[in-house]
């Protein structure tokens, strides 16, 4: 079986359509999704549809599908995004996005939008100094104190990723497949970097009791959403989409 898996969409449909067809060329038999799925000044609505018109194998949510569903008149009156993204998605994506799990397992395979125990946790990075560093085997392993899994698949920082740990399990994070780049004060004031504008995801070849791991990043047209990003106000986006970088 050969899996391709998504995370941090982000609302971006350019690039979610050019990943889907890139994972078609490569022949991938099933899709994963790690969630933040909608959440983005772009094209939700468009991007919900178009994912309803694949089957993906697992879904799961992300802590930014979270503020969607959990969205109120106060916190949608103070965050113009959050009420964009509200108004643009309609009732049934909403619906959709409460539905989903919060993590999933297939194939001998875990997956979870942060870590296995949280949404919002960073699973493989320190960003204590602003950036991102890997985190040493040992805390990587304390935050996986549970999982017997050999394969966790984890998304949230938006940086590709493939660690083994001393044990053996490995954990890779796919990056993100709508947004290269970000800035973010929790925990601590940081950035996220990829240093280019291409949209990425990975390839998961499923071998006897093996995994084989193959990452993709995809030209797409990063200018088309950059644009919907500068005209919906969100010049950091913009900056992000076109580059990869934080202004």
């Amino acid at each position: 079986m050969r899996y391709a898996v998504l995370s941090d969409i982000h609302a971006n449909v350019w690039a979610l359509e050019a990943v889907l067809e890139d994972a078609e060329k490569c022949g991938a038999g099933a899709l994963l999704n790690l969630g933040d799925i909608l959440y983005g000044p772009l094209a939700p609505r468009e991007t919900y549809e178009l994912l309803m018109r694949h089957t993906f194998a697992a879904t799961i949510q992300g802590n930014q599908d979270r503020d969607i569903f959990d969205a109120s008149d106060e916190s949608r009156a103070v965050i113009p995004t959050l009420d964009f993204v509200c108004r643009d998605l309609g009732e049934e994506p909403v619906k959709w996005l409460k539905s989903l799990p919060k993590t999933a397992e297939l194939d001998d395979i875990l997956l979870c939008h942060g870590s296995p125990t949280s949404d919002m946790i960073y699973l493989l990075e320190d960003v204590s100094t602003g950036h991102a560093t890997l985190r040493p085997d040992a805390q990587i392993a304390a935050s996986m104190a549970k999982v017997e899994n050999p394969l966790t698949l984890c998304g949230h920082t938006h940086i590709p990723r493939h660690v083994r740990l001393a044990d053996g399990r490995m954990v890779a994070n796919p990056g993100s497949a709508g947004l290269p780049a970000y800035s973010d004060d929790l925990p601590y004031p940081h950035v996220m970097e990829t240093g280019s504008p291409h949209a990425r995801y990975l390839l998961i070849d499923v071998a006897g009791d093996g995994f084989e791991l193959s990452f993709r990043q995809v030209a797409y047209d990063w200018g088309a959403a950059a644009r919907r990003a500068a005209f919906m106000g969100r010049d950091d986006w913009a900056q992000a989409l076109r580059t990869g970088r934080i202004r």
